[in-house]
């Protein structure tokens, strides 16, 4: 199977995190940063780093970047640079580009542009981190996508005693159990005769609507 090719266009602390990870991951990694100091620090930890205008198209055809099957535009401190790179991996031809955004209006630029996603990390960690200080019962939450994500969760009290089958979670709160955690066991395949005991948490899976509906209720349940 051919090793998918990135191109990673502005270095700031994500864009560098990103290439490294990326390449450590295995695949072939282009950096573009008009900072040559950038370029030359990252150098020996991606495939290729070479200092260019983004907004140069010229200079991306230059350097190959139309071979590439995916584009990062991680530029946020310049919105027209972000922009332009966009426009430039556009021209060139490359289907899947993604983009960072720094706020709601650039990102809202973005998605009229036509990216395939756009990464805001440090909102992004800040809902998950508010999750986390909220409920206190959220040990770890991993988001599959905008709308979906897994989380563990501490069983409400009116569900100990019960089986699955018996609360049927799934079409009760719009989740479905696929761990449960009793202390220092985990029961990774839990069957639907299984019961939920004092103490347990459980891993579910399901719309981000319905886990905060979730959350909600397990955070009046812990303070009574």
């Amino acid at each position: 199977m051919k090793e998918k090719q990135f191109a990673v266009l502005g270095l700031g602390r994500f864009g560098e995190a990103l290439a490294i990870t990326l390449s450590e991951l295995g695949c072939n990694v282009v950096v573009v940063d008009n900072d040559e100091e950038k370029i030359q620090n990252i150098a020996n930890s991606v495939t290729y780093a070479v200092t260019a205008d983004v907004t140069d198209i010229n200079a991306l055809k230059a350097i190959g970047l139309k071979n590439v099957d995916a584009v990062v535009v991680s530029i946020t401190s310049d919105i027209n640079s972000s922009i332009m790179g966009i426009v430039n991996a556009q021209e060139l031809g490359i289907q899947e580009i993604y983009g960072k955004a720094n706020n709601a209006q650039h990102e809202k630029v973005l998605l009229k542009l036509g990216v395939k996603k756009v990464f805001s990390p440090e909102r992004d960690m800040g809902e998950r981190v508010a999750h986390t200080l909220v409920t206190g019962g959220f040990i770890d939450i991993l988001e599959l996508d905008t709308d979906h994500m897994i989380v563990e969760v501490d069983v409400l009290h009116i569900w100990e005693g019960k089986t699955l089958e018996q609360l049927d979670l799934r079409a009760v709160y719009g989740i479905n159990v696929i761990a449960i955690r009793s202390f220092d066991i985990l029961n990774a395949s839990p069957l639907a005769s299984d019961m939920i005991k004092p103490g347990d948490k459980i891993i579910v899976m399901g719309e981000s609507k319905s886990i905060n509906e979730l959350n909600k209720l397990s955070k009046k349940d812990n303070q009574n």
